[in-house]
């Protein structure tokens, strides 16, 4: 089985091509860093547009790519939820015209179920798929959260706790933007955080209830805003560096240490890495340390698994295609998950 995959939930426009084993034939992805780094930030109307530009030019790229004609493809998965209203009704739009003329099936995917299976893709570098169940944490820019995941259906998957307000890929961008680094700023907080002593600037631990399995991520933007009010913007010196290191340990220390005690929670043996800041380089080490340390297994997928994508998509929805659904008439959009939150927004008793 074949499934052309597409992805237009926010600054990314994407398609790919993958089979029933999880092999990626092709994977094309369009992004627009470039249009939305002026801003700081991803304008949605902007988004909207160019996906509307860029859609067709990067499925037919993908298409050949993988060496086949439409009547290779057997169904089309495409995000519905969560994302941007505007730029999911793009993708939904042209994925539903694109199987009426095709007279191929065409399902709706939840784009958080597309980043909890992305490890299943078999892609260079890729580790061997992991064990079910697992646990994993999903941190990108717009959703931080752990999750226990038992099968491949939306069903199977239970949130065990999440962000309270931003998410850690959140937190990284408007840090970055309040220290003039420019968008996005996971990537260059990352790099900078290299040289820098984690320990020179003291920042307090986000949300440390030991019980807890819930982030917060606003208090520590907060402080570092604070320091910065104290002690001028650093320029590109030691300061910055410090800085860097000290926000992006207290990110990944809180990210590692309960994901770990989610797993020790759920008493499995296989931890998962999922979404952008999965790509983070101190996340990818630090999680790797606590889980040997437990005799825990931990799954990443390559980077280019991790950041949004396509072949994600393709998959989340290759199992609904196989048993014969099709969303032709009934695929809706909206900006929420259909993963059932357990965690309340905003402050109060943890």
């Amino acid at each position: 089985m074949r499934v052309l995959g597409i992805e237009t939930s926010c600054d990314e426009t994407a398609a790919a091509v993958v089979d029933d084993r999880g092999g990626v034939l092709s994977q094309v992805v369009h992004t627009q860093i470039e249009l939305h780094a002026p801003f700081g930030g991803i304008v949605p109307e902007l988004a909207s547009r160019d996906h509307m530009n860029k859609l067709d030019p990067v499925v037919q790229r993908a298409l050949v790519e993988a060496n086949l004609d439409w009547s290779d493809i057997d169904g089309i998965a495409v995000t519905c939820r969560p994302g941007l209203s505007g730029a999911l009704l793009v993708g939904t739009g042209y994925a539903r015209g694109l199987a009426f003329a095709l007279g191929k099936p065409v399902v709706g995917v939840d784009h958080l179920v597309g980043h909890l299976l992305a490890v299943f893709l078999r892609l260079p570098d890729a580790s061997a798929p992991p064990d079910l169940p697992f646990v994993a944490l999903l941190a990108s820019g717009g959703h931080t959260a752990l999750y226990r995941v038992d099968g491949l259906d939306l069903a199977q998957m239970r949130e065990l706790g999440a962000t309270r307000d931003d998410a850690a890929g959140e937190a990284f961008d408007k840090v970055a933007k309040l220290l003039g680094l420019g968008y996005p700023g996971g990537p260059v907080v990352d790099r900078l955080a290299r040289e820098g002593d984690p320990t020179a600037i003291q920042l307090s631990k986000p949300m440390p209830a030991r019980r807890s399995l819930e982030f917060s991520f606003s208090g520590l933007k907060t402080q570092v805003m604070r320091w910065v009010r104290e002690h001028g913007k650093p320029g590109n010196d030691q300061a910055l560096r410090d800085l860097c290191a000290a926000f992006q340990a207290r990110v990944v220390d809180a990210l590692v240490a309960k994901t770990m005690r989610a797993a020790e929670r759920e008493g499995v043996q296989t931890v998962v890495l999922a979404g952008g800041v999965a790509a983070n380089r101190e996340l990818r080490e630090k999680a790797g340390a606590a889980a040997g340390q437990r005799g825990l297994t931990l799954c990443v997928p390559p980077i280019a698994a991790c950041t949004d994508n396509a072949a994600m998509i393709a998959y989340a929805g290759m199992h609904r295609l196989a048993g014969g659904e099709d969303d032709l008439q009934s695929m809706e959009t909206t900006p929420h998950t259909a993963l059932l939150s357990v965690t309340r927004k905003g402050a109060g008793r943890r």
